[in-house]
């Protein structure tokens, strides 16, 4: 079973929909045992980090997920789910991340030809193959954020050319991230949630 963590955040019920198509089995939950229980770990988001921040921390998921996390349980971060993985973000200013990948959330530079936010979809350019990018070098894929993760090469599996380079993909070990949507990004999107439910059933975790 797949867990969409559940922290009011949005458009969760269209990740479920992305997650039935390609057969990962799956429910929204804020229960910290169940998510020990989990295959797998999906955390969605959209809307401010610091309120996000608080409402892990409010629902005693923090740990939780960092738990889990170190005991090699596949974790995908989608959108602002992808910025929370990191050390923190300077939004509305510094707040802590969950620190599970190196780095910082900063703000999109912004002029006339580039608005932020960005919105739309923007071409990958894969940098490192992993079971998520295999084939989706050159594919177009959905955005909409303000921020965006400030991180070093070494995790950094795909960007995208907007007003700066923007790494679109990321992980560390069995941590991944998307700054984009996977499951508003039509087939290209689909691909990647067949790669995430590869690393988990290929995982090497044991629940709690």
């Amino acid at each position: 079973m797949i867990i969409i963590v559940d922290y009011d955040t949005g458009n969760t019920k269209n990740v479920q929909k992305a997650l039935d198509y390609v057969g990962l089995e799956n429910k929204l939950s804020a229960d910290p045992q169940e998510i020990r229980q989990a295959k797998g770990l999906i955390l969605p988001g959209v809307g401010a980090f610091s309120l996000a921040m608080e409402e892990l921390q409010r629902r005693d998921l923090v740990k939780v997920i960092q738990e889990v996390a170190q005991n090699g349980l596949p974790i995908l971060g989608v959108c602002l789910g992808m910025q929370l993985l990191l050390e923190g973000s300077m939004e509305n200013g510094f707040t802590n991340g969950l620190g599970l990948i190196e780095g910082l959330c900063e703000k999109l530079p912004e002029d006339s030809v580039f608005p932020v936010p960005h919105m739309g979809w923007n071409e990958l350019m894969v940098t490192k193959e992993t079971e998520l990018t295999r084939k989706i070098n050159g594919q177009f894929v959905y955005f909409v954020h303000s921020y965006y993760a400030d991180c070093e090469p070494n995790v950094i599996d795909a960007l995208t050319q907007y007003s700066i380079k923007i790494p679109a993909m990321i992980s560390k070990g069995n941590i991944y991230g998307t700054q984009f949507h996977p499951e508003k990004s039509s087939e290209v999107g689909l691909e990647i949630l067949k790669g995430f439910k590869e690393v988990v059933e290929h995982a090497d975790f044991t629940s709690n």
